[in-house]
């Protein structure tokens, strides 16, 4: 079932926090997503210099959450993900997406993961210069390949302190993630 969409607002001609032009569009939307929930969906684009910025929040307060998913077979690829931009998502032993200033939220599937590590995997073989680290990537994206082909398994991990993530599947396991408070 296709997200409904609720409400939406765009908010145009905004001062762009890199270019400082007001060529900035601020678009929030309101949507249900099936089995999570409520959700608005943010993002700032501008038409000058092509900055953009994305999130994804529950409308109702979520407590730290870890959700582990193994993937094991081609139909996995269709498993819905909720990602905030707060979330760490992780492949173990294949690669990890860590919350930073340029992290984005968004709302994908099990394979729209797989293809965003796919590009950054990519990109970085085609800037390396050592013939070895290239091996590596090469393997790399063909492991990828075999687990979007569930020819092999793999696990995927989001662990996000905002509440504000999922992956949506009975296979999915779901538990409470303990935040380190510093001090």
């Amino acid at each position: 079932m296709p997200e409904e969409k609720l409400k939406e607002e765009d908010f145009e001609h905004q001062p762009c926090p890199l270019c400082h032009e007001k060529t900035l569009i601020l678009t929030e939307r309101e949507t249900e997503v099936p089995y999570f929930g409520k959700v608005y969906l943010f993002s700032m684009t501008c038409n000058n210099c092509k900055y953009h910025k994305a999130d994804v929040e529950a409308t109702e307060q979520k407590e730290p959450v870890k959700y582990e998913f193994e993937i094991s077979s081609e139909e996995d690829m269709k498993v819905r993900v909720v990602k905030s931009s707060e979330a760490t998502v992780k492949l173990p032993h294949l690669a990890t997406i860590t919350p930073g200033p340029a992290s984005q939220g968004y709302v994908t599937n099990i394979e729209g993961i797989l293809s965003r590590v796919k590009y950054q995997i990519e990109a970085a073989k085609e800037m390396e210069e050592d013939e070895e680290d290239k091996k590596k990537a090469k393997n790399l994206l063909k492991k990828l390949l075999n687990i979007t082909w569930g020819k092999e398994k793999q696990k995927i991990i989001i662990e996000d302190p905002s509440g504000n993530s999922a992956i949506i599947s009975d296979k999915t396991v779901k538990s409470v993630l303990k935040v380190r408070v510093e001090k």
